[in-house]
Protein backbone atom coordinates (compact mmCIF):
# COMPACT_ATOMS: atom_id res chain seq x y z
CA UNK A 1 0.00 0.00 0.00
CA UNK A 2 2.80 2.65 0.97
CA UNK A 3 4.87 1.46 -1.90
CA UNK A 4 1.39 2.43 -4.03
CA UNK A 5 1.03 5.36 -3.23
CA UNK A 6 4.70 6.55 -3.05
CA UNK A 7 4.24 5.39 -6.99
CA UNK A 8 1.23 7.43 -7.11
CA UNK A 9 2.74 10.83 -5.57
CA UNK A 10 6.30 10.27 -7.87
CA UNK A 11 4.06 9.96 -10.78
CA UNK A 12 2.02 13.21 -9.88
CA UNK A 13 5.46 15.30 -9.10
CA UNK A 14 7.07 14.18 -11.89
CA UNK A 15 6.93 16.64 -14.75
CA UNK A 16 5.06 16.00 -18.15
CA UNK A 17 7.64 15.34 -21.23
CA UNK A 18 8.59 17.83 -23.24
CA UNK A 19 6.90 19.12 -25.96
CA UNK A 20 8.71 18.36 -29.43
CA UNK A 21 10.30 21.54 -30.92
CA UNK A 22 8.49 22.83 -34.14
CA UNK A 23 9.71 24.28 -37.03
CA UNK A 24 8.06 26.83 -39.01
CA UNK A 25 9.05 28.39 -42.53
CA UNK A 26 7.29 31.71 -44.24
CA UNK A 27 8.79 32.00 -47.54
CA UNK A 28 7.60 35.67 -48.14
CA UNK A 29 8.64 35.15 -51.92
CA UNK A 30 6.77 32.27 -52.86
CA UNK A 31 3.04 33.77 -53.51
CA UNK A 32 0.13 31.91 -53.28
CA UNK A 33 -2.31 34.04 -54.20
CA UNK A 34 -3.87 37.54 -52.81
CA UNK A 35 -5.04 37.59 -49.98
CA UNK A 36 -8.57 38.13 -49.24
CA UNK A 37 -9.72 39.51 -45.80
CA UNK A 38 -12.47 36.89 -45.50
CA UNK A 39 -12.65 37.63 -41.79
CA UNK A 40 -14.37 41.07 -41.95
CA UNK A 41 -18.24 39.71 -41.72
CA UNK A 42 -19.92 39.87 -38.15
CA UNK A 43 -23.48 38.90 -37.65
CA UNK A 44 -26.51 38.46 -35.05
CA UNK A 45 -30.11 37.04 -34.27
CA UNK A 46 -30.87 40.21 -32.22
CA UNK A 47 -31.29 43.21 -34.70
CA UNK A 48 -32.33 45.41 -31.91
CA UNK A 49 -28.95 45.41 -29.95
CA UNK A 50 -27.28 47.27 -32.69
CA UNK A 51 -28.70 50.63 -31.24
CA UNK A 52 -27.75 49.96 -27.31
CA UNK A 53 -24.38 51.63 -26.01
CA UNK A 54 -22.66 48.43 -26.40
CA UNK A 55 -23.70 47.64 -29.68
CA UNK A 56 -22.61 50.98 -30.77
CA UNK A 57 -19.53 50.57 -29.26
CA UNK A 58 -18.37 47.39 -30.44
CA UNK A 59 -19.84 47.97 -34.05
CA UNK A 60 -16.80 50.99 -34.11
CA UNK A 61 -14.47 48.27 -32.47
CA UNK A 62 -15.53 46.32 -35.68
CA UNK A 63 -14.60 49.16 -37.89
CA UNK A 64 -11.36 49.89 -36.64
CA UNK A 65 -9.48 47.04 -36.86
CA UNK A 66 -8.74 47.58 -40.46
CA UNK A 67 -9.08 49.59 -43.55
CA UNK A 68 -11.19 47.17 -45.04
CA UNK A 69 -15.23 47.70 -44.65
CA UNK A 70 -16.66 45.26 -42.10
CA UNK A 71 -20.01 44.24 -42.96
CA UNK A 72 -22.72 42.97 -40.51
CA UNK A 73 -25.52 41.04 -41.13
CA UNK A 74 -28.72 40.37 -39.15
CA UNK A 75 -31.51 38.67 -38.42
CA UNK A 76 -35.19 39.95 -38.36
CA UNK A 77 -34.98 43.23 -40.68
CA UNK A 78 -38.55 42.82 -41.59
CA UNK A 79 -39.97 40.66 -38.50
CA UNK A 80 -43.33 42.59 -36.90
CA UNK A 81 -42.73 43.57 -33.58
CA UNK A 82 -42.04 46.59 -31.49
CA UNK A 83 -38.32 46.75 -31.42
CA UNK A 84 -37.85 44.85 -28.17
CA UNK A 85 -35.41 42.46 -28.34
CA UNK A 86 -34.97 38.83 -27.37
CA UNK A 87 -32.72 35.71 -27.47
CA UNK A 88 -33.05 34.74 -30.65
CA UNK A 89 -35.88 37.47 -31.49
CA UNK A 90 -35.92 40.44 -32.84
CA UNK A 91 -38.47 43.24 -34.46
CA UNK A 92 -38.79 46.12 -37.31
CA UNK A 93 -42.44 46.42 -37.53
CA UNK A 94 -41.49 47.49 -41.32
CA UNK A 95 -44.73 45.74 -42.92
CA UNK A 96 -48.39 45.73 -41.57
CA UNK A 97 -52.11 46.02 -43.28
CA UNK A 98 -55.01 48.22 -42.53
CA UNK A 99 -58.30 46.96 -42.60
CA UNK A 100 -58.53 46.71 -46.22
CA UNK A 101 -55.71 44.84 -46.90
CA UNK A 102 -53.14 47.54 -48.06
CA UNK A 103 -49.80 47.49 -47.09
CA UNK A 104 -48.40 50.38 -44.23
CA UNK A 105 -44.97 50.89 -43.89
CA UNK A 106 -42.75 52.41 -40.96
CA UNK A 107 -39.09 52.84 -41.32
CA UNK A 108 -38.59 54.48 -37.76
CA UNK A 109 -37.00 51.08 -36.34
CA UNK A 110 -35.26 50.13 -39.08
CA UNK A 111 -33.16 52.98 -40.27
CA UNK A 112 -32.15 53.34 -36.21
CA UNK A 113 -30.57 50.11 -36.86
CA UNK A 114 -29.04 51.21 -40.55
CA UNK A 115 -28.18 54.70 -38.82
CA UNK A 116 -26.22 52.91 -36.51
CA UNK A 117 -24.59 51.45 -38.97
CA UNK A 118 -23.37 54.54 -40.88
CA UNK A 119 -22.46 56.12 -37.69
CA UNK A 120 -20.12 53.23 -37.13
CA UNK A 121 -18.76 53.28 -40.70
CA UNK A 122 -19.57 49.41 -40.66
CA UNK A 123 -21.66 48.13 -44.16
CA UNK A 124 -24.69 45.85 -43.91
CA UNK A 125 -25.63 42.61 -45.32
CA UNK A 126 -29.60 43.08 -45.91
CA UNK A 127 -30.49 39.93 -45.21
CA UNK A 128 -34.60 39.80 -46.08
CA UNK A 129 -36.38 38.17 -43.52
CA UNK A 130 -38.32 37.17 -41.79
CA UNK A 131 -41.89 37.59 -42.67
CA UNK A 132 -44.15 40.03 -41.34
CA UNK A 133 -47.57 38.71 -39.00
CA UNK A 134 -49.59 40.57 -41.92
CA UNK A 135 -48.29 38.70 -44.95
CA UNK A 136 -47.52 35.57 -43.30
CA UNK A 137 -49.67 32.83 -45.03
CA UNK A 138 -51.50 30.00 -42.54
CA UNK A 139 -49.88 27.24 -42.20
CA UNK A 140 -50.76 24.68 -40.05
CA UNK A 141 -49.26 24.15 -36.63
CA UNK A 142 -47.56 27.83 -36.60
CA UNK A 143 -50.44 30.00 -35.37
CA UNK A 144 -47.99 31.65 -33.02
CA UNK A 145 -46.44 34.65 -34.58
CA UNK A 146 -43.35 34.76 -32.09
CA UNK A 147 -42.16 31.84 -30.12
CA UNK A 148 -39.55 32.89 -27.50
CA UNK A 149 -37.25 31.07 -26.38
CA UNK A 150 -35.57 28.53 -24.87
CA UNK A 151 -38.60 27.12 -27.03
CA UNK A 152 -37.96 26.98 -30.73
CA UNK A 153 -37.94 30.10 -31.55
CA UNK A 154 -38.35 29.69 -35.37
CA UNK A 155 -41.24 27.61 -35.41
CA UNK A 156 -43.72 30.33 -35.42
CA UNK A 157 -45.18 32.37 -38.20
CA UNK A 158 -42.27 34.46 -38.45
CA UNK A 159 -41.20 31.70 -40.80
CA UNK A 160 -44.34 31.52 -42.73
CA UNK A 161 -44.30 31.80 -47.14
CA UNK A 162 -46.12 34.90 -47.65
CA UNK A 163 -49.86 34.75 -48.22
CA UNK A 164 -49.23 37.24 -51.45
CA UNK A 165 -45.80 36.53 -53.28
CA UNK A 166 -46.51 39.99 -54.93
CA UNK A 167 -46.93 41.74 -52.00
CA UNK A 168 -43.92 39.93 -50.93
CA UNK A 169 -41.96 41.43 -53.76
CA UNK A 170 -43.33 44.94 -53.43
CA UNK A 171 -42.20 44.75 -49.86
CA UNK A 172 -38.77 44.08 -51.06
CA UNK A 173 -38.71 46.68 -53.75
CA UNK A 174 -39.84 49.08 -51.53
CA UNK A 175 -37.46 48.39 -48.51
CA UNK A 176 -35.04 48.88 -51.40
CA UNK A 177 -36.38 52.00 -52.62
CA UNK A 178 -36.53 53.51 -48.93
CA UNK A 179 -32.68 52.46 -48.58
CA UNK A 180 -31.61 53.95 -51.39
CA UNK A 181 -33.36 57.30 -50.96
CA UNK A 182 -31.89 57.35 -47.42
CA UNK A 183 -28.28 55.94 -48.14
CA UNK A 184 -27.73 56.83 -51.96
CA UNK A 185 -27.35 54.53 -54.91
CA UNK A 186 -23.75 54.43 -55.18
CA UNK A 187 -23.82 53.15 -51.34
CA UNK A 188 -26.22 50.52 -50.94
CA UNK A 189 -25.38 49.14 -54.69
CA UNK A 190 -22.21 47.88 -52.77
CA UNK A 191 -24.60 46.34 -50.36
CA UNK A 192 -25.25 42.10 -50.10
CA UNK A 193 -28.92 41.36 -50.39
CA UNK A 194 -29.43 37.97 -49.42
CA UNK A 195 -32.88 36.23 -49.50
CA UNK A 196 -33.88 34.98 -46.00
CA UNK A 197 -31.24 32.21 -44.03
CA UNK A 198 -31.46 28.82 -43.80
CA UNK A 199 -34.69 27.76 -45.68
CA UNK A 200 -33.96 24.22 -45.82
CA UNK A 201 -34.43 24.02 -41.85
CA UNK A 202 -37.35 25.29 -39.87
CA UNK A 203 -36.76 28.53 -40.22
CA UNK A 204 -38.95 28.42 -43.61
CA UNK A 205 -41.92 26.62 -43.26
CA UNK A 206 -42.07 25.80 -47.07
CA UNK A 207 -40.98 23.80 -49.82
CA UNK A 208 -37.51 24.02 -51.73
CA UNK A 209 -40.51 25.31 -54.84
CA UNK A 210 -42.09 27.88 -52.27
CA UNK A 211 -38.46 29.11 -51.41
CA UNK A 212 -37.32 29.20 -54.83
CA UNK A 213 -40.35 31.59 -55.53
CA UNK A 214 -39.85 33.54 -52.64
CA UNK A 215 -36.33 34.18 -54.28
CA UNK A 216 -37.47 35.52 -57.29
CA UNK A 217 -39.98 37.73 -56.48
CA UNK A 218 -37.57 39.22 -53.56
CA UNK A 219 -34.49 39.78 -56.32
CA UNK A 220 -37.09 40.91 -58.70
CA UNK A 221 -38.58 43.56 -56.14
CA UNK A 222 -35.07 44.69 -54.75
CA UNK A 223 -33.74 44.85 -58.52
CA UNK A 224 -36.65 46.57 -59.56
CA UNK A 225 -35.27 49.63 -57.37
CA UNK A 226 -32.30 49.35 -57.86
CA UNK A 227 -30.89 47.88 -60.70
CA UNK A 228 -27.73 46.12 -60.73
CA UNK A 229 -28.12 45.10 -56.34
CA UNK A 230 -25.67 42.50 -55.43
CA UNK A 231 -28.08 39.75 -54.71
CA UNK A 232 -27.60 35.89 -53.40
CA UNK A 233 -28.85 33.32 -51.26
CA UNK A 234 -29.94 30.75 -50.27
CA UNK A 235 -28.10 30.82 -47.44
CA UNK A 236 -28.26 27.39 -46.37
CA UNK A 237 -27.10 25.37 -43.31
CA UNK A 238 -24.21 23.29 -43.65
CA UNK A 239 -23.80 21.14 -46.72
CA UNK A 240 -22.40 17.90 -44.95
CA UNK A 241 -26.18 17.13 -44.17
CA UNK A 242 -27.74 15.56 -47.58
CA UNK A 243 -30.77 17.32 -47.15
CA UNK A 244 -28.79 20.68 -47.15
CA UNK A 245 -26.93 19.83 -49.98
CA UNK A 246 -30.10 18.86 -52.13
CA UNK A 247 -31.62 22.30 -51.04
CA UNK A 248 -28.73 24.34 -52.44
CA UNK A 249 -28.04 22.02 -55.12
CA UNK A 250 -31.86 22.20 -56.48
CA UNK A 251 -31.33 26.52 -56.01
CA UNK A 252 -28.23 26.42 -58.16
CA UNK A 253 -30.04 24.21 -61.04
CA UNK A 254 -32.82 26.97 -60.59
CA UNK A 255 -30.88 29.37 -61.52
CA UNK A 256 -29.29 27.86 -63.75
CA UNK A 257 -32.37 26.97 -65.91
CA UNK A 258 -34.30 30.34 -65.16
CA UNK A 259 -31.41 32.69 -65.38
CA UNK A 260 -32.56 34.29 -61.80
CA UNK A 261 -30.04 37.08 -60.60
CA UNK A 262 -27.55 35.41 -58.52
CA UNK A 263 -24.42 37.63 -58.12
CA UNK A 264 -23.31 35.63 -54.61
CA UNK A 265 -23.93 32.02 -53.57
CA UNK A 266 -23.79 31.20 -49.33
CA UNK A 267 -24.31 28.71 -47.08
CA UNK A 268 -23.32 28.03 -43.71
CA UNK A 269 -20.98 25.69 -41.78
CA UNK A 270 -21.00 24.98 -38.07
CA UNK A 271 -18.48 22.26 -35.77
CA UNK A 272 -20.00 20.21 -32.95
CA UNK A 273 -18.61 20.92 -29.73
CA UNK A 274 -19.44 18.46 -27.03
CA UNK A 275 -18.27 17.22 -23.87
CA UNK A 276 -16.59 13.70 -23.78
CA UNK A 277 -15.46 12.31 -20.73
CA UNK A 278 -15.95 15.79 -19.32
CA UNK A 279 -13.78 17.48 -21.39
CA UNK A 280 -14.87 20.22 -23.75
CA UNK A 281 -14.24 18.68 -27.34
CA UNK A 282 -14.09 20.86 -30.60
CA UNK A 283 -16.00 19.78 -33.55
CA UNK A 284 -13.39 21.67 -36.56
CA UNK A 285 -14.00 18.15 -38.72
CA UNK A 286 -17.71 19.30 -39.19
CA UNK A 287 -17.37 22.48 -40.08
CA UNK A 288 -14.48 22.12 -42.67
CA UNK A 289 -16.80 19.34 -43.98
CA UNK A 290 -19.56 21.51 -44.63
CA UNK A 291 -17.44 24.00 -46.60
CA UNK A 292 -15.57 21.41 -48.90
CA UNK A 293 -19.10 19.34 -49.51
CA UNK A 294 -20.41 23.24 -49.96
CA UNK A 295 -17.52 24.37 -52.61
CA UNK A 296 -17.72 20.85 -54.17
CA UNK A 297 -21.45 21.11 -54.98
CA UNK A 298 -20.69 24.77 -56.36
CA UNK A 299 -17.84 23.73 -58.33
CA UNK A 300 -20.15 21.12 -60.37
CA UNK A 301 -22.00 24.18 -62.10
CA UNK A 302 -18.92 26.26 -64.21
CA UNK A 303 -21.19 29.00 -64.54
CA UNK A 304 -21.20 29.89 -61.05
CA UNK A 305 -17.57 28.14 -60.39
CA UNK A 306 -16.40 31.52 -59.74
CA UNK A 307 -19.51 33.34 -58.25
CA UNK A 308 -18.01 34.86 -54.54
CA UNK A 309 -19.03 32.68 -51.98
CA UNK A 310 -20.16 33.76 -48.51
CA UNK A 311 -20.01 31.49 -45.29
CA UNK A 312 -22.86 33.44 -43.52
CA UNK A 313 -22.33 31.80 -41.03
CA UNK A 314 -19.41 30.13 -39.99
CA UNK A 315 -18.77 28.82 -36.58
CA UNK A 316 -17.82 26.68 -34.08
CA UNK A 317 -21.27 25.63 -33.70
CA UNK A 318 -24.68 26.62 -34.55
CA UNK A 319 -25.81 28.15 -31.38
CA UNK A 320 -25.13 32.07 -30.54
CA UNK A 321 -27.85 32.72 -27.86
CA UNK A 322 -26.86 29.24 -26.38
CA UNK A 323 -25.11 30.04 -22.76
CA UNK A 324 -22.82 28.11 -21.06
CA UNK A 325 -25.41 27.46 -18.53
CA UNK A 326 -27.27 25.59 -21.11
CA UNK A 327 -24.85 23.31 -22.86
CA UNK A 328 -21.51 23.35 -20.49
CA UNK A 329 -19.29 22.85 -23.74
CA UNK A 330 -20.08 26.49 -24.83
CA UNK A 331 -17.54 27.87 -22.10
CA UNK A 332 -15.00 27.46 -24.62
CA UNK A 333 -16.23 30.67 -26.04
CA UNK A 334 -14.64 32.82 -22.90
CA UNK A 335 -10.66 31.77 -23.81
CA UNK A 336 -8.61 31.21 -26.05
CA UNK A 337 -9.69 27.82 -27.12
CA UNK A 338 -12.26 29.94 -28.99
CA UNK A 339 -9.87 32.18 -31.08
CA UNK A 340 -7.27 29.21 -31.96
CA UNK A 341 -10.18 26.95 -33.28
CA UNK A 342 -10.91 29.60 -35.29
CA UNK A 343 -7.44 30.47 -36.97
CA UNK A 344 -6.92 27.26 -37.27
CA UNK A 345 -9.84 26.99 -39.35
CA UNK A 346 -8.84 29.93 -41.19
CA UNK A 347 -6.05 28.68 -43.09
CA UNK A 348 -8.05 25.19 -43.92
CA UNK A 349 -10.85 27.22 -45.02
CA UNK A 350 -7.82 29.03 -47.95
CA UNK A 351 -6.86 25.60 -48.17
CA UNK A 352 -10.31 24.28 -49.36
CA UNK A 353 -11.18 27.50 -51.49
CA UNK A 354 -7.58 26.67 -53.45
CA UNK A 355 -8.66 22.95 -53.50
CA UNK A 356 -11.90 23.53 -55.27
CA UNK A 357 -10.67 26.67 -57.46
CA UNK A 358 -13.77 28.60 -55.88
CA UNK A 359 -13.71 32.31 -54.66
CA UNK A 360 -14.64 32.75 -51.09
CA UNK A 361 -14.93 36.03 -49.95
CA UNK A 362 -16.31 35.94 -46.85
CA UNK A 363 -16.43 33.53 -43.16
CA UNK A 364 -19.20 35.55 -41.60
CA UNK A 365 -18.60 34.98 -37.42
CA UNK A 366 -21.89 34.63 -36.19
CA UNK A 367 -21.53 36.55 -32.78
CA UNK A 368 -22.14 40.10 -31.62
CA UNK A 369 -22.75 40.89 -27.92
CA UNK A 370 -26.07 40.50 -25.59
CA UNK A 371 -27.63 42.93 -23.36
CA UNK A 372 -28.50 42.37 -19.62
CA UNK A 373 -26.83 39.25 -19.39
CA UNK A 374 -23.91 38.07 -16.26
CA UNK A 375 -20.01 38.42 -17.36
CA UNK A 376 -19.01 35.55 -19.13
CA UNK A 377 -21.92 33.71 -19.55
CA UNK A 378 -20.71 31.61 -22.01
CA UNK A 379 -22.41 33.27 -25.00
CA UNK A 380 -21.34 33.17 -28.84
CA UNK A 381 -20.25 36.94 -28.34
CA UNK A 382 -17.20 39.49 -28.67
CA UNK A 383 -17.93 41.36 -25.86
CA UNK A 384 -19.45 40.58 -22.72
CA UNK A 385 -20.82 43.82 -20.88
CA UNK A 386 -18.86 45.98 -22.94
CA UNK A 387 -15.30 43.94 -22.32
CA UNK A 388 -13.86 42.44 -25.41
CA UNK A 389 -13.18 38.79 -25.25
CA UNK A 390 -9.80 36.95 -26.43
CA UNK A 391 -11.85 36.19 -29.81
CA UNK A 392 -11.88 40.05 -30.61
CA UNK A 393 -8.68 39.80 -30.32
CA UNK A 394 -7.82 37.39 -33.00
CA UNK A 395 -9.39 39.47 -35.24
CA UNK A 396 -7.46 41.76 -34.22
CA UNK A 397 -4.14 40.25 -35.65
CA UNK A 398 -6.13 38.98 -38.96
CA UNK A 399 -6.25 42.55 -39.46
CA UNK A 400 -2.45 42.54 -39.86
CA UNK A 401 -2.68 40.28 -42.86
CA UNK A 402 -2.57 42.36 -45.69
CA UNK A 403 -1.01 41.72 -49.60
CA UNK A 404 -0.50 37.92 -50.89
CA UNK A 405 -1.18 34.58 -49.05
CA UNK A 406 2.28 33.22 -49.16
CA UNK A 407 3.82 30.02 -48.43
CA UNK A 408 4.31 28.16 -44.92
CA UNK A 409 5.50 24.80 -43.94
CA UNK A 410 5.07 23.42 -40.50
CA UNK A 411 6.52 20.33 -38.84
CA UNK A 412 3.65 20.58 -36.05
CA UNK A 413 0.98 21.11 -38.91
CA UNK A 414 -1.87 18.17 -38.97
CA UNK A 415 -2.70 18.15 -42.94
CA UNK A 416 -5.99 19.34 -44.44
CA UNK A 417 -6.94 15.58 -44.84
CA UNK A 418 -6.47 14.63 -41.41
CA UNK A 419 -8.23 17.78 -40.66
CA UNK A 420 -11.30 17.18 -42.94
CA UNK A 421 -11.41 13.24 -41.67
CA UNK A 422 -10.68 13.32 -37.85
CA UNK A 423 -10.32 16.62 -36.94
CA UNK A 424 -7.17 17.69 -34.06
CA UNK A 425 -8.03 14.33 -31.86
CA UNK A 426 -3.89 13.42 -32.08
CA UNK A 427 -0.77 15.88 -32.04
CA UNK A 428 -1.45 19.28 -31.96
CA UNK A 429 -2.03 21.42 -34.93
CA UNK A 430 0.77 24.02 -34.77
CA UNK A 431 0.90 25.62 -38.07
CA UNK A 432 0.51 29.23 -39.38
CA UNK A 433 -0.52 31.79 -42.84
CA UNK A 434 1.23 34.52 -43.59
CA UNK A 435 0.91 37.51 -45.69
CA UNK A 436 3.40 39.87 -47.45
CA UNK A 437 3.11 43.32 -48.86
CA UNK A 438 5.81 46.43 -49.66
CA UNK A 439 7.96 46.70 -46.89
CA UNK A 440 6.05 44.78 -44.35
CA UNK A 441 4.83 41.23 -44.01
CA UNK A 442 2.81 39.28 -41.04
CA UNK A 443 2.44 35.45 -40.23
CA UNK A 444 -0.25 34.50 -37.76
CA UNK A 445 0.89 30.97 -35.78
CA UNK A 446 -1.58 29.05 -33.76
CA UNK A 447 -0.78 25.84 -30.93
CA UNK A 448 -4.77 24.18 -31.21
CA UNK A 449 -6.16 20.53 -30.38
CA UNK A 450 -9.52 20.06 -30.15
CA UNK A 451 -10.10 18.43 -26.23
CA UNK A 452 -9.80 21.49 -24.29
CA UNK A 453 -8.08 19.00 -21.83
CA UNK A 454 -5.65 16.92 -22.07
CA UNK A 455 -4.88 13.91 -19.79
CA UNK A 456 -1.74 15.17 -17.00
CA UNK A 457 1.74 13.81 -18.46
CA UNK A 458 0.87 14.23 -22.39
CA UNK A 459 3.41 15.88 -23.95
CA UNK A 460 0.97 18.60 -25.60
CA UNK A 461 0.24 19.95 -22.69
CA UNK A 462 3.68 21.69 -22.13
CA UNK A 463 4.33 24.63 -24.18
CA UNK A 464 5.73 24.07 -27.54
CA UNK A 465 9.13 25.28 -28.68
CA UNK A 466 8.86 27.15 -31.93
CA UNK A 467 11.15 28.36 -34.38
CA UNK A 468 9.83 30.20 -37.29
CA UNK A 469 12.24 31.35 -40.21
CA UNK A 470 11.17 33.70 -42.52
CA UNK A 471 12.66 33.63 -46.08
CA UNK A 472 12.03 36.03 -49.10
CA UNK A 473 13.18 39.25 -47.07
CA UNK A 474 15.22 42.23 -49.33
CA UNK A 475 18.48 40.75 -49.73
CA UNK A 476 20.37 43.94 -48.35
CA UNK A 477 18.05 44.44 -45.46
CA UNK A 478 20.21 43.94 -42.43
CA UNK A 479 17.18 44.85 -39.98
CA UNK A 480 13.47 44.72 -39.33
CA UNK A 481 10.71 45.90 -37.06
CA UNK A 482 9.13 43.01 -35.28
CA UNK A 483 6.03 43.39 -33.30
CA UNK A 484 4.76 40.03 -31.44
CA UNK A 485 0.93 40.19 -30.07
CA UNK A 486 0.03 36.87 -28.00
CA UNK A 487 -2.91 35.33 -26.78
CA UNK A 488 -2.72 32.79 -24.26
CA UNK A 489 -4.12 33.10 -20.59
CA UNK A 490 -1.48 36.15 -19.43
CA UNK A 491 -2.05 38.38 -22.52
CA UNK A 492 -4.69 39.70 -24.80
CA UNK A 493 -7.09 37.77 -22.17
CA UNK A 494 -9.75 39.39 -19.83
CA UNK A 495 -11.61 36.23 -18.82
CA UNK A 496 -8.71 35.15 -17.06
CA UNK A 497 -8.36 38.70 -15.43
CA UNK A 498 -11.90 38.62 -14.84
CA UNK A 499 -11.15 34.78 -13.05
CA UNK A 500 -8.21 36.42 -10.67
CA UNK A 501 -10.65 39.22 -9.81
CA UNK A 502 -12.76 36.18 -8.16
CA UNK A 503 -15.27 36.37 -11.14
CA UNK A 504 -17.07 39.20 -9.80
CA UNK A 505 -20.70 39.86 -11.63
CA UNK A 506 -20.46 44.01 -10.33
CA UNK A 507 -17.27 44.37 -10.77
CA UNK A 508 -16.06 47.98 -9.57
CA UNK A 509 -14.60 50.73 -11.51
CA UNK A 510 -11.30 49.85 -11.12
CA UNK A 511 -12.14 46.21 -11.59
CA UNK A 512 -13.25 47.66 -14.94
CA UNK A 513 -10.23 49.58 -15.56
CA UNK A 514 -8.36 46.72 -15.70
CA UNK A 515 -10.43 44.43 -17.19
CA UNK A 516 -10.31 46.77 -20.44
CA UNK A 517 -6.78 46.69 -20.76
CA UNK A 518 -6.70 42.82 -20.46
CA UNK A 519 -8.95 43.24 -23.28
CA UNK A 520 -6.90 44.61 -25.29
CA UNK A 521 -4.34 43.02 -27.91
CA UNK A 522 -1.32 42.82 -25.78
CA UNK A 523 2.18 42.57 -27.23
CA UNK A 524 4.66 38.94 -25.82
CA UNK A 525 7.75 41.18 -25.48
CA UNK A 526 8.50 44.83 -26.40
CA UNK A 527 8.99 45.74 -30.15
CA UNK A 528 12.28 46.17 -31.73
CA UNK A 529 14.61 45.35 -34.43
CA UNK A 530 15.20 41.98 -35.34
CA UNK A 531 18.31 40.89 -37.37
CA UNK A 532 17.86 40.00 -41.14
CA UNK A 533 20.98 38.26 -43.03
CA UNK A 534 20.96 37.23 -46.83
CA UNK A 535 17.47 37.99 -46.58
CA UNK A 536 16.42 35.26 -43.82
CA UNK A 537 14.78 35.98 -40.36
CA UNK A 538 14.30 33.79 -37.37
CA UNK A 539 12.65 33.92 -34.34
CA UNK A 540 12.32 31.47 -31.19
CA UNK A 541 9.30 30.73 -29.25
CA UNK A 542 7.45 29.17 -27.38
CA UNK A 543 3.76 28.59 -27.96
CA UNK A 544 1.43 27.46 -25.03
CA UNK A 545 -1.48 25.77 -25.80
CA UNK A 546 -4.35 26.55 -27.30
CA UNK A 547 -2.30 30.02 -27.84
CA UNK A 548 -1.70 32.21 -30.74
CA UNK A 549 0.51 34.82 -31.85
CA UNK A 550 1.09 36.95 -34.89
CA UNK A 551 4.65 38.36 -36.01
CA UNK A 552 4.24 41.76 -37.33
CA UNK A 553 7.44 42.64 -39.34
CA UNK A 554 8.16 46.41 -40.96
CA UNK A 555 10.89 47.39 -43.12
Amino acid sequence: MRLHLLASLLLLSTPAPAQQPVAITVALDHTIAPYKPIDRWFGYDEGNYTTTPNGRALLRELHDLSPVPVTIRAHHLLTSGNGTPELKWSSTGVYSEDAQGHPVYNFAILDGIFDAYKAAGVRPMVELGFMPQDLAATVPGRDAYQVHYPKSSISGSSNNPPKDYAKWGELSRKVTEHLVQRYGRDTVKTWYFEVWNEPDIDYWHGSLQDYLKLYDFAVAGVRSALPGAIVGGPATTGPNNPHAAQFLEGFLTHIAETKSPLNFISFHAKGQPKVVDGTVTMGLRSELQDVDHGFRIIAKYPQFQHLPIILSEADPEGCAACSSKVNPANNYRNGTLYPAYTAAAYKALFALQDRHNVNLISMLSWSFEFEDRDFFEGFRDLSTNGIDKPILNLFRMTALLKGDRVQTTSTGEVPLATLLDTGVRTSPDIDAIATAAPHQAAVLLWNYHDLAELPAGTPATQPTPTTVTITGLPANLHHARLTHFRIDATHSNSYTAWQAMGSPQHPTSTQLTLLHRAAKLQTLDTPGPITVTHGTATLTTTLPRQSISCLQLIW
